[in-house]
């Protein structure tokens, strides 16, 4: 080998070594729940390494719903809030200055479930009755706002009752007489021998995405290339488990603190899938925001009293650093 082709070589093996070395960007994730089967994709970055991949060290802090998640966001503690559109609005409602970046889950997920024996059959079958909700600063608590207010009632008209994740115990042990959950709780639940129920879907009321992506406007402006790639990561992340659930499924068994039934993390995970995907996905790639379905959303949640300004969603809501369909950032 000739001197100066051993230079060349000992000078790409330091920049290969050099590149090697860099140190990975940190993006801290407000979630809005524990370590559960359904955000697999996130809980498998040590396994699959789809942020690091992309140059990011991926942190997730756990919550007890949407609006814990900004308030996480909020105090500094976390980059990226996993919340939902609900609890969106009310944190701009107030005058917080955040962005919507990818749209996790274009479909909502919300539900009200009752037991056969209830008599509740429609929303406005709820006035009077004790329901549960995660917490209230949940998707569950806002939804169920929503579902009220559509059939004339509001939470003065019922008791709501805080109940934790695990929110299908006290409705099966006659605590409450209705609980506010998810499509992924019920089928948990039913799996854990709920019985005949009857469920109100929140979606033919208001088919409004369940989670998704938001930071501050001024992280926003500072960090557009280090937030491109972490929504590269992610949609990798999402795009991995919607190719391959089962191996997501045996993922979650070490990973998720709900994940020891492999067949039920695949259940949870398939429906998570569903609802990671809309038309507007279909056409122009996963986390794309559908803006006129963000816009009804706070416009009904203003003409329900439940926000007081009205907001302009596209001021506020970005797809601009959202992967294009099948391509890299």
């Amino acid at each position: 080998m000739t001197a100066s082709l051993t230079a060349c070589v000992a000078l790409l093996l330091s920049g290969w070594i050099s590149v090697r070395a860099q140190p990975l960007d940190k993006v801290t994730v407000a979630g809005w729940s524990q370590p559960i089967s359904e955000i697999t994709n996130l809980l498998a970055e040590p396994d699959k390494g789809f942020f690091k991949a992309r140059g990011i060290a991926l942190d997730y802090v756990p919550g007890t719903g949407g609006g814990a998640a900004i308030q996480t966001l909020l105090a500094g503690q976390a980059d990226v809030a996993f919340t939902d559109p609900a609890s969106f609005y009310l944190a701009l409602d107030k005058g917080e200055k955040l962005v919507a970046i990818y749209d996790i889950y274009p479909q909502n997920v919300f539900n009200v479930v009752a037991l056969k024996g209830s008599g509740i059959r429609t929303a406005a079958d709820l006035r009077g009755k004790r329901i549960g909700v995660y917490s209230l600063s949940s998707g569950t608590y806002q939804n169920l706002l929503v579902l009220l207010h559509q059939v004339g009632l509001s939470e003065k008209d019922v008791t709501i009752q805080p109940t934790g994740l695990l929110n299908f115990a006290p409705l099966m042990q006659g605590q409450v007489d209705a609980t506010a959950a998810t499509d992924t709780g019920l089928l948990v639940a039913r799996a854990k021998g709920l019985g005949e129920a009857n469920v109100i879907e929140v979606r033919d009321q208001l088919n409004l995405s369940s989670d998704i992506f938001v930071v501050k406007e001024s992280y926003y402006e500072r960090n557009r290339p280090l937030l491109q790639r972490f929504l590269a990561g992610y949609r990798d992340s999402a795009a991995w488990m919607i190719a391959r659930p089962e191996e997501a499924a045996r993922i979650a068994v070490s990973r998720a603190i709900n994940g020891r039934d492999e067949a039920v993390n695949l259940e949870i995970i398939k429906l998570r899938n569903l609802s990671s995907v809309s038309p507007v996905t279909e056409r122009e790639g996963l986390g794309h925001f559908d803006i006129e379905a963000m816009q009804k959303g706070a416009d009904t949640f203003r003409s329900l009293g439940l926000i007081a300004r009205p907001l302009a969603m596209k001021a506020v809501v970005r797809s601009d650093l959202v992967p294009a369909r099948d391509g890299a950032p």
